[in-house]
């Protein structure tokens, strides 16, 4: 697997021994008083990580116009950069244009197509921030400016294909408690990718877009009743995949469908979400397929609550890591 890890040698020397983790929570989007975007949270998250032993972090680095443009059309792309959003597509959004917004948009996008480079190499990498599954082709919504994951994956198999001359089949596990319509409207005419979405049914969007594989979960859903939901799809994609598994799975790890988010609606404990994350790293493992994940929504009421359970999706990255890796646990 060499080849796709060209452009970061030093970088995938650095991963025999430790688990790449990706940030640019030092861009702060200039944001009027009471906004419900909890900023602070990225910065919180990447403090908690600094000390654990086995991780390795850095500064993600911003993705090019071209990079940008596998994903999003260039009238789109050229909007944002230049600064000619209108005021209806800043609305849709939800974050006022910004210079700063472009440069966090950038560099988001950039540290999801470090993880995935880097996850091809030992396994499992993660992006600290990332996840905006909202962001569709043309236009962005819900806190989500590009598409991190969609240009990540086209990226990637360009880049596995000139490298191996073979196709790069990604599936995208999004368990953001809202459906990654973006995601589900670049991905819906491609079927080199597979995307399985478990969301509730009522939050938002309430227009969803088709996913390969929607699971739509009721208002309060607590752990038994979504684990066995998850396990029934996990179960579904490798079904689906039976003459082949994905070489690359993209897990959207959002934290929102705790019980203490002001948005998700859902009852999840941080156990639960723990055990959802153990499963999923668990299940790829078990198969030898490459995870880039990415911690996606969590708006919690408390935000140590949400930092809290990105914290132990990355523990959770990190401990599969060093078992994909056989490193000391």
């Amino acid at each position: 697997m060499g080849g796709a890890c060209d452009p970061m040698m030093k970088r995938c020397r650095a991963q025999l021994t430790l688990m790449q983790a990706f940030y640019a929570d030092q861009f702060v989007l200039p944001l009027p008083p009471g906004h419900s975007f909890p900023m602070s949270k990225y910065r919180l998250l990447r403090e908690r990580v600094e000390g654990e032993p086995g991780l390795e972090l850095h500064q993600a680095m911003p993705a090019t116009d071209g990079e940008l443009a596998l994903a999003h059309t260039p009238a789109y792309v050229s909007a944002v950069l230049e600064g000619t959003l209108g005021a209806a597509q800043q609305r849709e959004i939800g974050f006022p244009w910004s210079e700063a917004m472009v440069a966090r948009s950038r560099r988001s996008v950039g540290a999801t197509i470090a993880a995935a480079r880097t996850a091809l190499v030992s396994g499992v990498a993660a992006n600290l921030a990332g996840g905006t599954h909202h962001a569709s082709a043309d236009k962005g919504g819900g806190y989500c400016v590009f598409n991190d994951v969609a240009v990540a994956a086209r990226l990637m198999q360009a880049e596995w294909h000139r490298s191996h001359r073979q196709l790069l089949r990604v599936a995208v596990i999004d368990l953001d408690v809202h459906q990654g319509n973006g995601t589900a409207a670049i991905f819906a005419d491609d079927p080199t990718v597979f995307t399985l979405s478990l969301h509730g049914a009522k939050n938002f969007p309430f227009h969803k877009e088709r996913s390969d594989l929607d699971v739509d979960l009721p208002d309060g859903c607590r752990d038994d009743v979504y684990l066995d939901a998850l396990a029934a799809a996990l179960a579904e994609l490798w079904r689906r995949h039976v003459d082949g598994p994905p070489g690359l799975i993209f897990y959207v790890a959002g934290a929102d469908p705790h019980e203490g988010d002001r948005l998700g609606r859902l009852k999840l404990t941080t156990a639960g979400l723990a055990e959802r994350d153990r499963r999923v790293l668990s299940a790829a493992r078990e198969r030898r397929i490459p995870v880039a994940l990415s911690m996606a929504g969590g708006y919690g009421r408390v935000v140590e609550d949400t930092v809290r359970v990105h914290l132990g999706t990355v523990r959770a990255a990190l401990a599969s890591w060093q078992q994909w890796n056989n490193a000391p646990l």
